[in-house]
């Protein structure tokens, strides 16, 4: 099954990198920038990891599916941040908790990733 992940974290990526962009770009022209500015950070952060774990591909045993727990994580923390600013609250209870303990766990399979041996 995640053998066929590669277009979806590469899609993600694109998705995030420009969440990312438009998000910093409301951020500079509203009142209270806080919480699109940490949404944005989030994003414009993980972004280019996605990419660098989509290239190492295979050589990572790890990296698909620390992408996806990375790429979830990220759109769930910055969702929460989205909705808390315009005014409908939180997605969920607990979902920027559960989305930030996502990123690292996704961060945390990247390092467990170091001790598989490379797959070439």
């Amino acid at each position: 099954m995640l053998a066929r992940t590669r277009p979806l974290i590469l899609m993600l990526c694109g998705f995030l990198g420009a969440s990312g962009v438009m998000l910093a770009a409301a951020a500079s022209h509203g009142e209270d920038a806080r919480l699109l500015g940490s949404a944005s950070t989030m994003c414009l952060a993980h972004a280019p990891v996605l990419l660098g774990l989509w290239i190492a591909g295979a050589r990572l045993k790890t990296a698909q599916l620390s992408a996806l727990v990375l790429a979830i994580g990220t759109i769930l923390f910055a969702g929460d941040l989205l909705s808390r600013h315009f005014g409908h609250g939180a997605l969920f209870p607990m979902a920027a908790p559960t989305g930030g303990l996502g990123m690292i766990a996704g961060w945390l399979l990247i390092a467990i990733g170091a001790f598989y041996k490379e797959t070439s």
